[in-house]
């Protein structure tokens, strides 16, 4: 599988599906990396936090938000999304989802959980299984992320308790000066309710509405 990215290249694209056609998925990533010179957006955000404009943080999360669509629109759950695995890359200036190793049909579910926890869904944690709104709750904690410059519940230990409150409703709060749209979203994509996590993803996805609005302000 190839990766995936909001941004319009059709030579980057061509070079995708060739790829694709001869060569297995960690393959693929090799060449990437050699092609692209990715930056993950973990090590992004260490290096450019301070310097990022709301625009700029709005850029990043709607490239990440068209690029799981595109992959749900296959009928795919990412099952692993982290910051860890959203590259930036030179070649094009756009983000990219990487790491599909746990990737696959949303009608053929795995049978243990995978990945890393601060960013796994509740219902996930709880044994219900990965779905499309489970990669939705993940996006939540890559926007939390975003807006605070490092990672959710960095100062805990990933371990049993902290599983166990996840379940419970425990999530990282809102840092001081979020923008209320992209509080809105966000809080929306962290819901237990995983059926109102996909229907606001939906309605309210920045290709549309007040938040695409709102990247265009001048006040941001």
């Amino acid at each position: 599988m190839s990766e995936y990215t909001s941004n319009s290249n059709s030579d980057f694209e061509e070079l995708i599906r060739h790829l694709s056609a001869m060569t297995a998925p960690s393959a693929i990533l090799v060449t990437l990396d050699k092609i692209m010179r990715p930056l993950h957006l973990r090590k992004y955000l260490q290096q450019n936090h301070n310097q990022l404009t709301w625009k700029q943080r709005i850029n990043i999360i709607q490239n990440i938000i068209y690029a799981v669509l595109r992959l749900h629109q296959e009928n795919s759950i990412h099952r692993d999304l982290h910051s860890g695995n959203i590259l930036y890359s030179d070649h094009s200036g756009g983000w990219y989802i990487s790491d599909f190793g746990f990737c696959g049909p949303a009608d053929k579910p795995l049978e243990s959980i995978y990945g890393n926890l601060p960013y796994i869904a509740p219902e996930v944690i709880n044994g219900k299984g990965y779905t499309f709104a489970s990669d939705i709750y993940s996006i939540g904690m890559l926007m939390w992320e975003i807006s605070s410059g490092q990672p959710p519940f960095a100062y805990f230990d990933h371990d049993y308790d902290l599983a166990i409150n996840i379940i419970k409703g425990m999530r990282p709060q809102i840092i001081q000066g979020t923008p209320t749209e992209y509080k809105n979203l966000m809080n929306n994509t962290r819901l237990d309710l995983t059926r109102f996590r996909l229907e606001f993803i939906f309605r309210n996805s920045f290709s549309s509405g007040s938040i695409k609005n709102y990247a265009r302000s001048e006040s941001l």
